[in-house]
């Protein structure tokens, strides 16, 4: 599949590691270090604009590593990027550990994963079928 891509960052437009990959690493585009402090939340921009096809939705998710090692994570996980969207993709970071993070220009901060999606449309109705489950909520399938 081919999408384009608008890249003002000054650097590569993201990649798959691996042949199976599912996910490509975003960069942080910016012109000087940023410092999150502990519990702190930042709007990180990537320099990068995509056109996706009707259908389709980039979802921005966290990269493990850094979630494991260093306690940064995505607020809105996973960010949706919709098909009509035309600006630049920013990655919600928020600082999950006790220590300052500094990300720098040009680190990996997120993935971004490609999908196709259903859209719906709504049929009311009075009732709907029975299931083994039911209205069972949290916790109802098992311990």
């Amino acid at each position: 599949m081919k999408i384009r891509i608008v890249n003002r960052s000054h650097h590569p437009l993201p990649a798959y590691a691996t042949p199976l990959s599912a996910g490509m690493d975003l960069r942080a585009n910016l012109a000087e270090p940023l410092t999150l402090a502990p519990l702190e939340r930042r709007l990180v921009p990537t320099g990068l604009s995509v056109a996706l096809p009707p259908g389709y939705e980039a979802q921005v998710r966290p990269r493990s590593g850094l979630a494991l090692k260093k306690g940064i994570g995505i607020v809105n996980a996973p960010g949706t990027i919709d098909a009509d969207y035309r600006g630049e993709i920013g990655v919600v970071l928020v600082n999950l550990s006790a220590e300052p993070f500094v990300v720098e220009d040009g680190e990996r901060i997120a993935q971004l994963v490609v999908a196709r999606h259903e859209t719906v449309e709504w049929e009311t109705a009075d009732a709907l079928d029975e299931t083994e489950r039911g209205a069972g909520g949290f916790g109802h399938t098992g311990l």
